[in-house]
C-alpha cells in the first residue's frame, strides 16, 4: 500500500501516538454539531470514521477546528466543546503539521481547551500546574471513573504540548505529571479509547534504551495490554509497539511480525477505517526501511 501522506519527523518522534487520537476526533466531530443537528452529527462522524482517504481528511479537519473554536467562543464553559477542540487541535498538530511553530500554537490551543474543561468539571484542579508533584498525585485521586474521558483528553493534550516543545526543558520537566495522569486513567478504566492510554504509556516508557535507564519491559507490557484490550483491532498500537519498542531493543522478528499483521488486516468493515488505513501506511513504510535500521 503506497501512502500519499508525508510523515514528518514529528510523526516519527517518541511522543507520536496522536494517530491513535484520530479516533477521538471522529467522536468529537459528532459532539461539535450535536447541539445543532443530531442526525447530521452522526452522519458526519461516520463518514470521517469510515474514510479510506487520509489526505482528504487532513485537508478537511482545519475547517472543523475553526468551527469548534467559534462555538467555544460562544460557549466558553461547554465541556463537550472544549474536549472536542482539544482532540481536534492535538490530533491535527501532531499527525499532519510539519512546521514546528504551527505545532506549538496548535498544541497550546489543545492543552488550553483540555485544561479549561478539567477546571470547569473539577474546580479543585484549576491550579493543578502550580502544585508540587506529590500534591498533583493526590489531586488525581479525586478523579473517579466518570471522569476518565476528561482525564484522558487532558493527559493526551498535555503529552502533545510537551512533544511540540521538546526542545524546552521546562516543558519536558512535566513528563512525570503526564505519566501520572495516564496511570490514573488506566487505574480508572484501562479500556478507554480502545486501550490508547496503554499505548501512550508504552511510548513514554520506551523513550530510552535499557542501558540508559529505559523501562522497556514495562513498555512492552503496556503495548501488549492495549492489543489485548482491543482484541487486536488497535492497529496503531501494533505499529507503535514495533516502532518504539521492537526497534529500540533490535528485535527484528517481533518488529516484522507486528507490522505484517497490520498490513494484512482486513479494515474494509472497520468502524475506525481512517485510523486503520493510516496505521497500515505507516506499517508499510517501516517494513520497507527495516533492513536499513536493523
Amino acid at each position: 500500500m503506497q501512502s500519499d501522506i508525508k510523515y514528518s519527523p514529528v510523526t516519527q518522534s517518541a511522543f507520536t501516538v496522536c494517530l491513535c487520537l484520530l479516533s477521538l476526533v471522529l467522536a468529537s466531530c459528532g459532539q461539535i454539531v450535536s447541539n445543532a443537528r443530531q442526525d447530521f452529527a452522526q452522519d458526519l462522524g461516520a463518514t470521517i470514521s469510515e474514510s479510506d482517504d487520509p489526505q482528504t481528511i487532513a485537508q478537511a479537519l482545519p475547517a472543523y477546528m475553526v468551527l469548534v473554536s467559534s462555538m467555544i467562543r460562544s460557549e466558553p464553559d461547554n465541556v463537550e466543546l472544549l474536549l472536542s477542540g482539544a482532540s481536534l487541535y492535538s490530533s491535527y498538530a501532531s499527525a499532519f503539521v510539519d512546521n514546528k511553530q504551527r505545532q506549538r500554537v496548535l498544541a497550546q490551543h489543545a492543552y488550553d481547551y483540555a485544561g479549561h474543561a478539567v477546571c470547569i468539571s473539577k474546580p479543585v484542579a484549576c491550579d493543578a500546574v502550580k502544585l508540587s508533584y506529590h500534591q498533583y498525585e493526590l489531586l488525581l485521586k479525586q478523579f473517579s471513573k466518570p471522569d476518565v474521558e476528561l482525564l484522558f483528553a487532558y493527559g493526551s493534550a498535555w503529552a502533545g504540548l510537551i512533544e511540540a516543545n521538546s526542545s524546552d526543558w521546562n516543558a519536558v520537566a512535566d513528563l512525570p505529571r503526564v505519566k501520572a495522569t495516564l496511570k490514573r486513567v488506566i487505574q480508572l478504566d484501562e479500556s478507554v479509547s480502545n486501550g490508547d492510554a496503554h499505548v501512550y504509556m508504552g511510548v513514554l516508557e520506551s523513550l530510552l534504551p535499557p542501558t540508559m535507564g529505559g523501562k522497556t519491559e514495562l513498555a512492552k507490557t503496556h503495548f501488549e495490554k492495549a492489543i489485548k484490550i482491543s482484541a487486536g483491532t488497535n492497529l496503531m498500537a501494533k505499529v507503535l509497539y514495533a516502532e518504539k519498542y521492537a526497534r529500540l531493543i533490535f528485535d527484528r522478528e517481533l518488529h516484522d511480525k507486528l507490522l505484517r499483521e497490520v498490513v494484512a488486516a482486513d479494515v474494509s468493515d472497520s468502524s475506525h477505517r481512517l485510523v486503520d488505513v493510516i496505521a497500515q501506511q505507516r506499517a508499510s513504510q517501516l517494513l520497507a526501511n527495516a533492513s536499513d535500521y536493523f
